[in-house]
């Protein structure tokens, strides 16, 4: 994908999350004032929903997401890789499933109003089809990373590359 594709998606993610702040700010102040605004905090909770599938994505793609590693760091670089493109087939059709299903439950929630708000639930529930769909994105891209590199350089799709100098813990 495009560097500025990912500027946006980050941009985006840091609007999104300056506006819950403002949002949660202004709703503090204005309840301390005696006139709360309800709809705020419903506003801040979809924009948070979209905010951790935007985070997501751009954890995936820094191969940043928490996993625990303490067997397959063991493993020979070209086992690691081969485990690691099928637990990624394993994880992208999941993420395929629930695009689809998180459609789905968009299209059940067109008529239903979030909160107090007046906004459409489906503005919620969308965040799952779209944040699913950009994950897979990313994550058919690093397997593909992964495979063309299978015979040369195996590298792991999820975690980072290991940098010359890196520490390593000392195993038992």
């Amino acid at each position: 994908m495009s560097s500025l594709f990912h500027k946006g998606e980050a941009a985006l993610a840091m609007l999104l999350l300056a506006a819950i702040v403002l949002l949660v700010f202004a709703a503090g102040v204005m309840r301390w004032f005696g006139h709360p605004l309800v709809w705020s905090v419903d506003v801040a909770q979809l924009l948070f929903v979209w905010v951790a599938f935007l985070g997501a994505d751009m954890a995936l793609r820094k191969r940043a997401h928490i996993g625990i590693d303490y067997l397959v760091k063991r493993l020979p670089n070209s086992s690691r890789a081969v485990l690691d493109v099928v637990l990624g087939v394993l994880v992208l059709a999941f993420l395929l499933t629930m695009t689809v299903m998180g459609y789905r439950l968009t299209m059940l929630n067109l008529e239903r109003q979030f909160g107090d708000s007046g906004i459409s639930y489906a503005f919620v529930t969308s965040a799952v089809p779209v944040g699913c769909l950009l994950l897979a994105v990313t994550l058919t891209g690093q397997i593909l990373d992964t495979l063309r590199g299978l015979r040369s350089h195996p590298k792991p799709v999820f975690a980072p590359a290991p940098k010359a100098g890196d520490i390593e813990e000392v195993v038992p």
